[in-house]
C-alpha cells in the first residue's frame, strides 16, 4: 500500500490488485487509526509500450508492457487527517 497524494481529505493508495473495499477500508482504519467514510477503487491496465534496445552492436524493436495496478480512493471522516511525513494519524 502506497500513498499517493491528498486533497479535499481524500487519500490515494496504491493497493494489491485482489484486495476489495471492505478489507482496503479495515486496513487503513487499523493502519492508521482513522473513521473511513468511503472507499472507491480503480483497476487500470498497464500501456503497451515500444522499445528499442541495443544488443551486440544491433538494434531491435520490442514491445512491452506496463504493470497492471489498482488505486483505492479513500475519503476521510472531517475529524481524522493522515500524517504523510510520518505516517501517523493526527486527530
Amino acid at each position: 500500500m502506497a500513498i499517493l497524494e491528498e486533497r479535499e481529505n481524500k487519500h490515494a493508495f496504491l493497493v494489491s490488485p485482489d484486495a476489495n473495499k471492505t478489507e482496503i477500508k479495515k486496513a487503513i482504519e487499523l493502519k492508521f487509526d482513522v473513521k473511513v467514510v468511503k472507499v472507491a477503487t480503480i483497476n487500470q491496465s498497464g500501456k503497451q509500450k515500444q522499445m528499442t534496445v541495443r544488443s551486440g552492436g544491433r538494434t531491435i524493436r520490442t514491445s512491452g508492457k506496463r504493470s497492471d495496478f489498482k488505486k483505492a480512493i479513500i475519503t476521510l471522516d472531517s475529524g481524522s487527517t493522515i500524517d504523510l511525513m510520518r505516517g501517523d494519524s493526527a486527530s
